[in-house]
């Protein structure tokens, strides 16, 4: 007999069904545009609490106290994972950290039903993975947020990091010129995206057969942004706040294929002679790892134009944020 005021039919669960608040943090181009400043002002608040202790202690509300977060990675991982941890950890969340190999997305079970299963154990999951369609598929049968760690197609976490770390040096990006220099891959991708939100210019310089997606160009463009593609890298540079590197080669390119990167993307190192003419006021930015004497010299890595640890740093406390505004925070 079914207790007073029951029907007696069956009750859904609470993950059958999407939250209404519920938010996933996809791509830049995805997210509302306050929203993204608002992201951008909570990181710089929880970095400024922690008063120059990115490291261990917690922090003082714990937003995610009681939360689990599954930390899912098909590609190896330095920044992301630890980061990601650390901040979960900060948060008085957990983590649980799964790789490809522990999962096997999609080999045997689809990733529908591995999302569906994922909802009923985790409140968050972060993933990083190689096809787009992946994270996608994640974020349209889960019932919790998920977060874009990095796809073959965009690394916006990445970004966001990015823009903390211009503006607590050179105060808003709106209205600046970035210089991105190499292949216009997925970094460079969500680069194109945050021009169009956050309202600065972007200018690719590298070779032709390396040019940015031009569905991202033309949505960066649609938004306002100036994009500008130079083949001349120090014309590229003139007047730039910002130059931005990354990487030449992937960890999964055959040797052939490295050593005809390397043939077509020599002109466009980042060095001391290029970043003179950009002027000493242009910062520089490498997402890491870098291979120093590739895509940049030591001499700039190193030197007083460049903010790459301040910029690694700052995916700690940008991806907090975006944590907590995914937790509804």
């Amino acid at each position: 007999m079914a207790p007073p005021g029951d029907s007696g039919a069956p009750r859904p669960h609470p993950h059958t069904k999407k939250q209404k608040h519920m938010k996933h943090f996809l791509d830049i181009h995805k997210t509302d545009k306050s929203e993204l400043r608002h992201i951008i002002d909570t990181a710089k608040s929880i970095k400024d609490a922690r008063a120059g202790r990115p490291k261990a202690a917690p922090d003082a509300d714990l937003p995610l106290k009681d939360r689990m977060v599954a930390l899912i990675f098909e590609k190896p991982s330095t920044r992301t994972r630890v980061s990601f941890d650390v901040g979960a950890r900060q948060m008085g969340g957990q983590t649980m950290v799964l790789s490809g190999n522990d999962m096997q997305l999609g080999h045997g079970e689809t990733i529908a039903d591995t999302a569906r299963v994922l909802s009923r154990f985790v409140d968050m999951i972060m993933i990083r993975t190689f096809d787009e369609s992946v994270l996608e598929e994640m974020a349209e049968y889960a019932t919790v947020p998920v977060i874009n760690g990095l796809t073959d197609r965009t690394h916006p976490c990445q970004i966001m990091a990015d823009i903390l770390t211009f503006e607590e040096h050179r105060g808003p990006i709106a209205g600046k010129k970035v210089v991105w220099c190499g292949d216009g891959n997925n970094v460079c991708s969500s680069f194109l995206h945050a021009a169009g939100q956050f309202g600065f210019d972007l200018t690719f310089t590298g070779p032709v057969q390396l040019d940015p997606e031009m569905e991202f160009v033309g949505l960066a463009r649609n938004a306002g942004s100036t994009i500008t593609i130079e083949r001349d890298p120090f014309k590229a540079v003139e007047g730039a706040d910002l130059i931005v590197a990354d990487t030449w080669v992937s960890m999964h390119d055959a040797q052939s294929a490295r050593e005809r990167r390397h043939n077509m993307l020599r002109p466009y190192q980042v060095n001391e002679t290029l970043m003179e003419a950009a002027g000493k006021d242009a910062l520089f930015m490498h997402c890491l790892p870098a291979h120093r004497g590739e895509e940049v010299t030591s001499e700039v890595m190193d030197g007083p134009q460049s903010v790459i640890w301040d910029e690694a740093e700052n995916r700690l406390h940008a991806q907090k944020a975006i944590m907590r505004w995914c937790a509804g925070g």
